[in-house]
């Protein structure tokens, strides 16, 4: 065994003790703790839609404060211009030559607050970025950190004034999380840990944090893609994804109800996903399970319903449940 997988135990305890850290301050967002985790360990990124005061930024401030790795969070409106998000060239009359200033799409951590509050030029320097990993400005290209992970959201509740992204961008995500109100336990829980905090912040300095260093990160996502993936666990994978372009096959209602399937990027993502979620669990191999936790929030905004079927009431939730239980387990 070679010193790498010596040294993954550790980096699994490190990423356990980071799940447990992060679940003590977030408190009733189990759901996207885990999601944000595997967005991580899967090199991808999150689009979170929730109500206001949901803990959606305390939670990505949580996570990037106990890593090694700079966060920056964009307030997006309808007057933010591409460079306030990538970066411009400004001109140094005493040098007589242009110099880049790095805008802070170049942090490894990125909060896109609101994204559909931008306009379209901005979505789309935004999700470029995030598919090619790189930005160009006039005649130069710039890579983006070897850690990138943006985490964007946007309000369910106010949708005057707003753009909401297209499905062919929204496809750029690799996961799309809603996320609701906590329970009461949760809530009677959060009320305590506001009122802790007030009265440490009266009479001490903010704790000093461990800071996961990025090797363990990057040793992590190399294990992930090392856990077996058994022949029939991957084709019953494929195969939800393929019941999303013909779902006649399972059901002709169904199919009408469909207007475009899943792309082979949601197989990719559903597969990356479900390995993350099998190592968090501690496994080094992957079950139906772990496609099945993982899949609606994989593959909810690239199951897009027909005209018929949003005049039913039908959405990409609603989609996906229904080839859950239509598709056989192996």
């Amino acid at each position: 065994m070679d010193r790498r997988s010596d040294d993954l135990p550790r980096v699994h305890d490190a990423f356990r003790a980071l799940r447990e850290a992060l679940s003590a301050e977030i408190v009733g967002q189990a759901a996207l703790i885990e999601r944000l985790l595997i967005a991580l360990l899967a090199d991808g990124h999150l689009l979170v839609e929730g109500a206001p005061g949901l803990a959606k930024t305390s939670a990505i401030r949580a996570l990037a404060a106990r890593m090694d790795a700079e966060f920056a969070r964009v307030q997006f409106t309808p007057d933010l211009l591409p460079a306030d998000l990538t970066g411009t060239e400004v001109w140094r009359p005493q040098e007589g030559r242009f110099e880049f200033q790095a805008g802070p799409i170049f942090h490894p951590i990125l909060l896109a607050d609101e994204i559909n509050r931008a306009p379209a030029k901005v979505q789309s320097a935004l999700l470029e970025a995030m598919g090619e990993r790189q930005v160009t400005v006039g005649r130069a290209t710039y890579a983006l950190p070897a850690l990138f992970l943006v985490m964007a959201t946007q309000n369910p509740i106010e949708q005057e004034g707003t753009f909401p992204l297209p499905e062919a961008q929204l496809d750029r995500f690799l996961m799309y999380v809603r996320i609701g109100y906590p329970e009461i336990a949760a809530e009677t829980e959060i009320l305590r840990l506001a009122r802790e905090r007030a009265r440490v912040a009266l009479h001490a300095p903010a704790p000093v944090v461990d800071r996961m260093p990025l090797s363990d990160v990057f040793a992590a996502r190399a294990a992930v893609l090392e856990l077996h993936l058994a022949p029939p666990v991957e084709r019953y994978l494929i195969e939800l994804v393929l019941a999303s372009r013909d779902a006649a096959r399972y059901d002709p209602a169904l199919a009408r109800r469909i207007a475009w399937g899943a792309s082979p990027r949601g197989s990719i993502a559903l597969e990356r996903c479900a390995r993350a979620h099998a190592w968090l669990a501690g496994r080094d191999f992957v079950t139906p399970d772990d496609v099945r936790v993982v899949a609606p929030d994989v593959l909810r905004h690239r199951i897009l319903p027909s005209y018929e079927a949003t005049a039913e009431g039908w959405d990409g939730d609603r989609l996906v449940a229904e080839l859950l239980q239509r598709v056989p387990l192996p």
